[in-house]
């Protein structure tokens, strides 16, 4: 007889003791005992540690032989790539992933192009779909929206985050809404078209944002059906055949080409910016992917920022005089970057100026300190992630965008863990304990929000000056 997940939680010996055994957070368990159901890929591990068999682990109300995430599962799969090229009636683009699964969908946007390939990943925000498509530290995926209600605020040109679009697509349950907000000065279809991003709606998002949460990140096709056919064969091999984002070095794809000097401050209803203070550090911010709303809190916060490409050399920062550096977000594997970032940060430590890193600036300044990263079985992604200061106890909620982290266990002792995800338990914050260095893994600031963590911008204009008096 199946036993409930309540029951089965409790023989395994609570939720902490389950999430650690199955290698997922407690937040994951919660979600368990919402749905009333334990996803079919932990069953064999939870039974031998609750002394059951399979049979008990069947979830409340289901059928004896299949769980409610099997069903979802199944009844993706129905529809396997092959070499047939029927069409359901209306469909006008799919969606292939490289374990074969296809998802048909209405196209809107850009006619997909070869470029309309790569990780799919979901975004849990429900605001600021034009900041997140912008967000060069999307370079490479194609983004799930699994909030349904996306082109609702149209898109305007304050909200960009970026020069390009650097997601390679969009995925997003219904249609498009048509924009109804007093900033909108384009439609999102029309402002996607512009910048060559393809789209696809009519999708099951929360079938598919269960398949990636319970089964990691893989790589998905974006294709158009034409003249009523499509290649599901090719799909599929093009994107069996594309190498994934471990391994690949992305940073150099979304960096400014040479340095500029950034002086606009945080936006503010409605003036425009938030007056500035009187007072400027000399802050140079390495651009691996920055957002221009970081770059903004910076300025609010007290700097004079000079920003400065993915490759620039130790020799070259510290030719700008910086009284503290800044490492911005970015895309792809960290250890693909390091080779020419971890040099150039190592230097600037080394002359002892203060260092601030965020994102990927925060995965490479842990190699720079000795440390290694990972990928994440599931990424980070959304405006809405908890986030423990363990030095205050305080629980910040924190945009996020990241699929790899900091291995704590190779941190070395003069390095210490300042933050963890209240997800999964992964790191999410460092500093060194001997130099002038900190960072965090999530996004300091309020693009599209939450605003949580602005005081870790003056906590990095505080360290320059502390580090200033102390020389």
């Amino acid at each position: 007889m199946p036993l409930s997940v309540e029951t089965i939680i409790e023989r395994v010996g609570g939720p902490e003791k389950i999430a650690a055994l199955t290698g997922v957070g407690t937040e994951a368990v919660r979600k368990w005992r919402q749905a009333r159901a334990i996803p079919p890929k932990h069953w064999p591990v939870v039974a031998r540690a609750a002394g059951i068999s399979l049979d008990e682990l069947q979830p409340e109300g289901a059928s004896p032989s299949l769980s409610d995430s099997q069903n979802r599962n199944q009844t993706m799969s129905e529809q396997r790539a092959s070499s047939a090229t029927d069409v359901p009636e209306g469909a006008t683009a799919a969606l292939v992933l490289a374990d074969g699964t296809v998802l048909w969908g209405i196209g809107f946007g850009a006619e997909p192009s070869g470029e309309a390939i790569g990780e799919i990943c979901f975004s849990t925000g429900m605001t600021g779909y034009q900041e997140t498509l912008t967000d060069p530290s999307f370079a490479g995926q194609i983004i799930t929206f699994t909030f349904p209600h996306i082109g609702n605020v149209g898109t305007n040109d304050e909200d960009n985050e970026a020069l390009k679009v650097a997601a390679r697509g969009l995925v997003v349950k219904q249609d498009l809404t048509e924009p109804a907000n007093w900033r909108a000065t384009e439609s999102l279809d029309a402002w996607l078209k512009e910048r060559n991003v393809p789209g696809i709606c009519g999708v099951d998002t929360r079938a598919l944002t269960l398949r990636i949460r319970d089964g990691g990140p893989q790589t998905a096709v974006l294709v158009a059906v034409k003249d009523g056919k499509i290649d599901l064969d090719a799909a599929k091999a093009q994107a069996v055949a594309w190498p994934g984002l471990e391994g690949m070095d992305l940073a150099k794809t979304v960096t400014c080409e040479k340095p500029y000097a950034w002086s606009e401050g945080v936006w503010q209803w409605p003036s425009g910016s938030k007056p500035l203070p009187e007072k400027r550090r000399k802050v140079v911010a390495v651009d691996y992917g920055a957002k221009r709303n970081i770059l903004r809190c910076l300025t609010s916060a007290g700097c004079d920022v000079t920003v400065v490409p993915a490759t620039t050399s130790a020799e070259e920062i510290l030719a700008l005089k910086p009284e503290g550096v800044f490492l911005s977000n970015g895309p792809g594997d960290p250890a693909a970057t390091a080779p020419y970032a971890v040099p150039a940060i190592r230097g600037v430590l080394d002359a002892g100026i203060p260092v601030f890193g965020i994102c990927l600036g925060h995965q490479l300044l842990a190699q720079a300190l000795g440390a290694k990263t990972y990928k994440l079985a599931q990424g980070h992604r959304g405006a809405n992630q908890p986030v423990k200061d363990i030095e205050t106890g305080k629980v910040e909620i924190t945009s996020q965008n990241h699929g790899f982290a900091v291995d704590e266990k190779t941190l070395p002792n003069d390095v210490k863990v300042t933050h963890i995800s209240l997800f999964d338990k992964s790191n999410e914050g460092i500093a060194s304990t001997t130099l002038p260095a900190f960072s965090v893994q999530y996004h300091p600031e309020a693009s599209p929000g939450p605003s949580d963590s602005f005081y870790l911008f003056e906590r990095f204009v505080a360290l320059i000056d502390s580090h200033q008096k102390a020389a």
